[in-house]
């Protein structure tokens, strides 16, 4: 029996090390790039519904960036507070702000989606960035950075959205911890060539993009997936790319109890049932690992069963997954993640793991 477990560890660490040194290394590794100046327009869209507080910080940061020629588009989304007197009080001092109104209907009652798409027809600009009205640019490059990845070829445009740091928060590394991971994930898949999805907190394509494919028409109903599951629809090997430079990031205020991170990791992890085929696989089988590892490899440790090959392949494996995890971390501006990496490893792949069965025995409630 231990022989046939540690046939199964041996397959798990190899499978690990593909997606490591294959995929993830392919971004970890690479230097740190900025974007080439483009004389191209820029719409910058901000969706909201009750974000009077959030908008107030928002607004003057992106008036203030560093850029030739782009527009804010402010949504309000059937707001029920002061958002939209926000934005008409920004908009009298910003010319460059364009407000759509969206009035709830019985078809599309509190769809993100249908809001953005207003907001997206009212856009005058080739080129659409997105970030969330809970979100600020990091710097006020941010624009300008994010546009000069575009391309001829690259008319979509992967960023990166961080979290706060709260000093002395094991929750708050947890969060930063998975959204470093799936960064490298992402950007990891867009260098081999398969993009798969991005976050709406910073996300930039082409106008065409989205007329291509109808825009979300094929996923209207589903709440989520404005940003990942339309990336997961239009991105190819030739018309997908990043941006990892620091003053490209946004940065997201985190959640501060595990309760409500946990409720908001459950909404968005059902986006992912509607990935394509290949997509679905490949992430199964990396969280399906992810699980394995500690699970059998403390098995093998507590019987003692060929204790130096198992000791070995968990080595090797740390190794790896360390290495690359930190030089990603260093290049994301998260290296103190790295500090704690194990625990908020195993930390990590255990939520997933109750996320997943709650999931399967009730569906999570949705936003909006």
């Amino acid at each position: 029996m231990y022989a046939i477990l540690l046939c199964v560890f041996a397959v798990v660490v190899v499978l690990q090390l593909l997606y490591y040194w294959a995929v993830f290394a392919k971004f970890s590794f690479k230097p740190v790039r900025s974007g080439t100046p483009k004389k191209i327009g820029v719409s910058v869209l901000v969706c909201a519904k009750n974000e009077e507080k959030n908008v107030e910080r928002l607004i003057p940061l992106l008036a203030a960036q560093e850029y030739h020629d782009f527009e804010i588009v402010l949504i309000d989304d059937a707001s029920s507070d002061d958002t939209l007197e926000v934005f008409e009080r920004f908009q009298a001092q910003y010319p460059m702000i364009k407000i759509v109104k969206v009035v709830n209907n019985e078809a599309f009652w509190g769809n993100k989606k249908f809001a953005l798409t207003l907001g997206i027809k009212a856009a005058t600009k080739e080129y659409l960035l997105f970030i969330d009205a809970d979100c600020v640019p990091a710097s006020n490059q941010w624009l300008k950075e994010m546009a000069g990845q575009f391309t001829m070829q690259k008319t979509i445009v992967l960023g990166y959205g961080k979290y706060r740091k709260i000093p002395n928060s094991f929750l708050n590394k947890l969060i930063r911890y998975e959204t470093l991971l799936a960064a490298v994930q992402y950007f990891g898949w867009t260098l081999a060539g398969k993009p798969y999805m991005g976050v709406g907190r910073n996300l930039a394509y082409k106008r065409e993009e989205f007329f291509k494919v109808d825009g979300f028409r094929d996923h209207l109903k589903l709440r989520s997936g404005d940003d990942d599951l339309f990336v997961n629809q239009v991105a190819t090997k030739k018309n997908t790319t990043y941006a990892d430079a620091p003053h490209a990031f946004t940065i997201s205020e985190p959640k501060t109890s595990f309760r409500t991170w946990f409720r908001q990791k459950r909404r968005h992890s059902t986006t992912a049932n509607y990935y394509k085929a290949f997509d679905r696989l490949q992430l199964s089988i990396f969280y399906a690992t992810q699980l394995a590892f500690p699970v059998l490899a403390t098995v093998l440790l507590i019987a003692q069963f060929e204790w130096i090959i198992v000791v070995s392949l968990i080595g090797l494996r740390y190794l790896s997954t360390w290495l690359c995890l930190g030089f990603t971390a260093g290049k994301l501006q998260e290296k103190d993640t790295m500090y704690f990496y194990p625990i908020l490893e195993i930390a990590l792949v255990f939520t997933q793991l109750c996320i997943f069965i709650a999931n399967t025995f009730s569906k999570p409630v949705q936003w909006k």
